[in-house]
């Protein structure tokens, strides 16, 4: 019998019947399914020796780039691994990127390394006011964002965001009717996981008007900055909407999603005001470590070679999730607001009266986040970024299950 989590048969009802012909999109290869079983794989050993397809956790099945690939063997080759910082051509690649991708110009030393960017979501709210302080942010949203204030000393206040006619907005209402005096930082996920939304500059440009109005800094998770998947859609650091909103924003980003090598963990803040910086760095002083040095050398070739690699991932997830809308759309219970970025699909069950959705498709062999982690219960989280073939089993299980 063929084993459907190591997606070794690449046949089976493909039910869009869409053209596969992405995948080879400048000569790069994402159809091929990865076997990642026995690697120590957070994803997939979630489930060893069980029957289930892991569309879970944020990572993807695909290999990182050829380049980042062969820089790493190269590094490996030298075979001595002391102590490391980011060297002169790592700290160019990330801003020549920044100015490419988003006219952003970014002075080195704003640039913070960190070994991740949840211990950036941890550090910020540390260096940000004092113990019984309040950080706001929008839910449902991944879940450090919750949980990273609290373990600083401080209370999570949660806004939702609205889901009207299908798509995800944020109440600014709803927002300042929620800040205190004791209120200090916003927290911000943009692009937005889960919901898969890209704030506009409208959008985005009411929010910091919010924060400047009552003294807010700003700390924007711009991780999926780099998977902007609608075409007439584009990403907008917050930091660049004017000096003002760019001295009060603390940006984290990284390379480890857009180029699928979240366990090589270098990341980055960036801080152009200079006291904010210094509080972010004091915070940090002593209990995180530096980045590795094979994280380095990835995010550098990843910047300076991987766009080609990129464009491809880009055309291939926009079939993926293009799929997943359409077969969401069609099961009972089912709803799923279009994602514009991400490679996550945020689904609502609610509707099918289910008592715990996440359980009920992991009994039926696909392994999904659990809205409840997210701050709401009802929802799931699908993860596309994997072989079209393995999605493809995986919605046919869903619907299966749906339709017993």
């Amino acid at each position: 019998m063929t084993d459907d989590r190591g997606g070794e048969d690449r046949g089976g009802d493909d039910r869009g019947g869409e053209d596969t012909s992405t995948s080879a999109a400048g000569g790069f290869d994402f159809d091929t399914p990865v076997d990642r079983r026995g690697t120590a794989s957070y994803k997939w050993d979630k489930y060893e020796g069980r029957d289930i397809i892991p569309l879970w956790v944020a990572d993807m099945d695909f290999p990182s780039p050829p380049a980042v690939i062969a820089a790493l063997h190269e590094r490996v080759a030298h075979g001595v691994f002391g102590y490391t910082y980011a060297s002169a051509g790592l700290e160019a690649a990330v801003r020549r990127s920044l100015f490419s991708d988003y006219g952003w110009e970014v002075a080195r030393e704003w640039i913070v390394w960190l070994p991740g960017l949840v211990s950036g979501l941890n550090v910020l709210c540390r260096a940000v006011g004092v113990r019984g302080d309040q950080v706001a942010t929008y839910t449902p949203i991944y879940p450090p964002f919750m949980s990273a204030p609290a373990l600083a000393g401080r209370t999570a206040v949660r806004v939702p965001l609205v889901l009207d006619a299908g798509r995800w907005e944020m109440d600014l209402e709803a927002l300042e009717r929620s800040l205190t005096a004791r209120s200090r930082l916003l927290l911000l996920c943009s692009p937005h996981n889960p919901v898969g939304r890209v704030w506009s500059e409208t959008e985005l440009c009411a929010l910091a008007e919010v924060a400047c109005r009552h003294d807010l800094v700003i700390g924007s998770d711009e991780i999926h900055a780099g998977l902007v998947l609608d075409e007439d859609k584009s990403h907008l650091p917050v930091a660049t909407l004017s000096s003002e909103t760019a001295a009060r924003t603390v940006t984290l980003m990284a390379p480890s999603k857009t180029f699928n090598m979240p366990g090589l963990g270098c990341s980055f803040a960036i801080i152009s005001d200079p006291a904010l910086r210094a509080a972010f760095a004091g915070a940090m002083e002593g209990i995180v470590p530096h980045v590795n040095a094979l994280g380095y050398v990835a995010a550098q070739a990843a910047y300076e070679e991987g766009a080609d690699w990129r464009r491809a991932l880009l055309a291939y997830l926009r079939v993926n999730r293009d799929l997943v809308e359409r077969e969401i759309s069609t099961m009972p219970g089912l709803a799923v607001a279009h994602v514009e970025a991400t490679y996550l699909a945020w689904i609502d069950a609610r509707a099918a009266g289910l008592p715990d959705p996440a359980a009920f498709f992991e009994e039926a062999g696909v392994g999904l986040s659990d809205g409840s982690e997210f701050g709401a219960p009802g929802f799931v989280r699908l993860n596309f970024g994997c072989s079209r073939s393995l999605l493809t089993k995986a919605l046919t299980r869903m619907r299966t299950a749906l339709s017993r």
